[in-house]
């Protein structure tokens, strides 16, 4: 195998697809490194850990058919590092080499009969709309990642209404996003996807920003063990997560008594300056609610103490509530308005965080029991 191409196209396909390698620790060597394939002057890359699978094609001078599986990270790390321009890579039984202008770089190969057969469908998929990523954006944060908790680690997509709707909580908070112009997937009324996958997916180049590629959405091919995601020229696929999601319903509050009303920027950075004497995951900070706004406050017994004030509406009465820092962070940033809703009951109830014109994302997140 023998081919030709410009430094950043290759980097692009070695890195997307290199971020399905590993992620589980390995069970074989060869799924340590990347499928490539040349036909003609089409490139096609393949990175997989038996459960995440991605696949990247892209345009390049082809000189001679075949294919090899090179190291994903080292190779990726070469190739980024080498002067912009063109890149030649021409594998042989078991070494490829990597050259361009007067660097060159040999390394072993692994042996292409040893990768696994990834199976690749060309069956037209159910387009979801740009919102698909928009959502993903603001529900995927929310997920767990510890694996003992496994099907806490997935995005629930669910049909609420006719409707697409997006669910992810760690059990400390929880975040859905209704789609209300996205219908539900055909044959999949509720499936459970890995939120690694759909992690990979909002990263991909192009989606979201007004590109073309955003413009027209995500194809989707559900099955009843799997489901691939395309968009553009990158293939994501993963195996579903089996089991029953917790009643994420139940955990929504039918009202509250207390509301703020505060600027998204001006919250952002008063939360961003107070954050900064947080040295652990236990240090809460505080929010007192009150007539005008509200102040935020963190104490930290080994660094010292943080005051600030964010002008706003409260109505209700007046109350103290704790949050994890990072995980209100989280929920904030989410919010697609300038003005942010947060509103509470008590500081042992969850809080919903949320936009002042739209209530198509909905955040919750436990308070933190303080003295």
């Amino acid at each position: 195998m023998k081919f030709r191409s410009e430094r950043d196209a290759l980097v692009d396909v070695l890195s997307t697809v290199g971020r399905a390698v590993g992620g589980r620790g390995v069970s074989s060597v060869v799924l340590s490194g990347v499928l490539l394939v040349c036909e003609g002057n089409r490139l096609t890359g393949t990175g997989t850990d038996l459960d995440l699978t991605i696949r990247m094609e892209q345009e390049v001078i082809g000189l001679e058919d075949g294919s090899c599986v090179i190291p994903a990270r080292l190779a990726t790390e070469i190739v980024r590092s080498l002067e912009a321009g063109a890149v030649t890579l021409e594998a042989g039984e078991e070494r490829v080499e990597i050259s361009a202008a007067r660097s060159h770089f040999e390394l072993r190969t692994f042996p292409v009969v040893e990768f696994p057969t990834v199976n690749h469908s060309t069956e037209a998929g159910y387009r979801l709309g740009a919102a698909l990523v928009d959502g993903l954006r603001q529900v995927v944060r929310a997920a767990s990642s510890d694996d003992a908790r496994p099907l806490l680690t997935g995005v629930l997509m669910t049909t609420e209404d006719g409707v697409v709707r997006l669910v992810a909580t760690d059990s400390y908070r929880l975040a859905l996003r209704d789609l209300r112009d996205t219908k539900a997937i055909p044959d999949a009324p509720e499936i459970l996807v890995p939120a690694r996958a759909l992690a990979e997916l909002q990263r991909l180049p192009g989606l979201g920003g007004g590109s073309d590629e955003s413009e027209d959405g995500v194809e989707v091919t559900a099955g009843s063990h799997e489901i691939t995601f395309r968009a553009g020229s990158v293939e994501i696929r993963t195996r579903l997560l089996d089991g029953s999601y917790p009643d994420y319903r139940q955990l929504i509050p039918s009202e509250y008594p207390n509301r703020l009303h505060v600027g998204k920027e001006s919250l952002l950075g008063a939360l961003r300056r107070v954050r900064l004497l947080v040295r652990d995951n236990t240090t809460p900070v505080r929010l007192s609610m009150r007539q005008g706004g509200v102040d935020l406050s963190v104490v930290s017994q080994e660094v010292g103490e943080a005051n600030e004030t964010v002008d706003g509406d409260f109505t209700g009465e007046d109350l103290v509530i704790a949050f994890n820092p990072s995980y209100l962070i989280d929920g904030v940033e989410a919010v697609a308005d300038d003005e942010v809703i947060i509103e509470t009951a008590d500081p042992s109830r969850p809080a919903t965080v949320r936009a002042a014109e739209r209530d198509d994302y909905r955040y919750l997140l436990m308070p933190v029991r303080v003295s």
